[in-house]
């Protein structure tokens, strides 16, 4: 009797401080279990267009000072030093290039930033480790690097070849989004007018062979149409890199919930956004006052830039911007959660890729203030860890596992266009 009686004092002992701890510390907890693994960040866009890829002055560690008012440009919200303050443990780096590039154009330019992708994360061997799987991503993590591959963003980049993409894929690409801001011959994206409603049959061709040899399909910035199209097609998990959830902010590049509901089916994630038009209705909706603005602006002065600008300026003068806030970003999680399962969720800041914030938020060091929140909502540790990073470890096993079971099976073979 008193042996039990010690047992269930021992018991009651030993939960007392789990269950006591702050939401700040189940978050400290989960991250140094489960780093966060990020689905998206533009730094490699960034070294292009500040510093046209030459990086030999470039300093990694610290990117506060890189603000360039004479060029309209803020200071970078990725470095070295906020990767480790934001418990950053894996980072899908965007080799994006402008979906305005034509083919051809898009391709080499591609390739221009995987290689100053490749160089950035070889200047840091201390900090970064570039991986090309899952098994590598968790090895670097558990060295206490930062985990470092590549996503494409935008369908543009493989000039509409699927020997390109399947090049890509060798030279490190691990994931692709289907398209970017414009539609492609062969997919819908969100931002433009459809083609295809959808995606057509190449289109389709494209989700088969990219998860024949192992390459993540990733469908934020598609369209409805196509994010389900490629739900039909596909047999491994799919990705949103960086999207919100449409029934908290109905912006058009946010995930609907009739794709919501099949992605427990497809064993897919979301990695949740923090761009504040996608995180928040008030500013999508002020977003869509100041475009339609700016239009009528642009159309009352069509040889007169500088009138447009300083009505614009009045105009945002007069209507200043609302501010998205973290439990806006944590309603996102939410809903996903509820809607699909803490199984088919994630993070994907877009850092570096936008001028605005969600309060609290400013740079990727901000991931802990995000899963204190979650903490707070009552989020166990164990789901805290799958949303840092083992919900995307297991959907890149997913992708692999299926490309390892398909290896025997032939490329799709495309015709040339030239």
């Amino acid at each position: 009797m008193r042996t039990a009686a010690l047992v269930a004092m021992l018991a009651l002992t030993c939960a007392w401080p789990a269950s006591a701890r702050t939401p700040e510390q189940v978050a400290e907890a989960a991250l140094r279990a489960a780093p966060v693994w990020d689905g998206h960040n533009d730094v490699p866009i960034q070294l292009r267009q500040r510093d046209k890829n030459v990086i030999a002055q470039f300093d990694f560690h610290d990117t506060t000072d890189t603000a360039d008012p004479a060029n309209k440009r803020i200071a970078m919200q990725t470095d070295i030093a906020r990767l480790r303050k934001g418990r950053v443990g894996a980072q899908f780096w965007s080799v994006y290039v402008s979906a305005q590039l034509d083919d051809r154009q898009a391709v080499q330019a591609t390739i221009e930033q995987i290689d100053v992708t490749k160089r950035l994360i070889a200047r840091y061997p201390q900090d970064l480790e570039y991986v090309t799987s899952a098994a590598g991503a968790e090895a670097a993590m558990k060295r206490g690097r930062v985990a470092s591959l590549m996503g494409m963003e935008g369908g543009h980049s493989i000039g509409g070849s699927l020997a390109v993409l399947r090049q890509m894929y060798a030279l490190g690409a691990r994931y692709m989004t289907l398209t970017h801001s414009k539609a492609l011959p062969w997919a819908d994206s969100a931002t433009d007018a459809p083609k295809n409603d959808g995606l057509n049959d190449f289109g389709r061709d494209v989700v088969r062979e990219m998860q024949r040899i192992g390459m993540l399909v990733d469908l934020s910035h598609v369209s409805e149409a196509t994010m389900i199209d490629a739900l039909d097609v596909a047999r491994a998990p799919v990705m949103f890199s960086h999207s919100g959830a449409r029934a908290v902010t109905a912006h058009p590049r946010n995930v609907p919930d009739t794709v919501l509901d099949r992605l427990k089916a497809n064993d897919g994630i979301v990695m949740v956004v923090t761009l504040p038009s996608y995180v928040s209705e008030a500013v999508w909706d002020w977003s869509s006052r100041r475009s339609a603005e700016q239009a009528r602006l642009a159309d009352r002065h069509p040889e007169d830039p500088k009138a447009v600008e300083a009505g614009i300026a009045e105009w945002t003068t007069a209507n200043p911007a609302p501010r998205a806030t973290m439990q806006q970003l944590a309603d996102h999680v939410d809903h996903i959660t509820k809607r699909a399962g803490v199984d088919h969720v994630g993070v994907g800041g877009d850092f570096d890729g936008m001028s605005s914030f969600v309060e609290g938020f400013e740079d990727v060091g901000g991931y802990p203030a995000l899963f204190a929140e979650l903490a707070r909502r009552g989020y166990s540790q164990a789901d805290l860890e799958k949303i840092a990073s083992r919900n995307m470890l297991r959907v890149m096993r997913g992708a692999e596992a299926y490309a390892a079971a398909h290896k025997a099976d032939p490329p799709i073979e495309s015709a040339t266009t030239f």
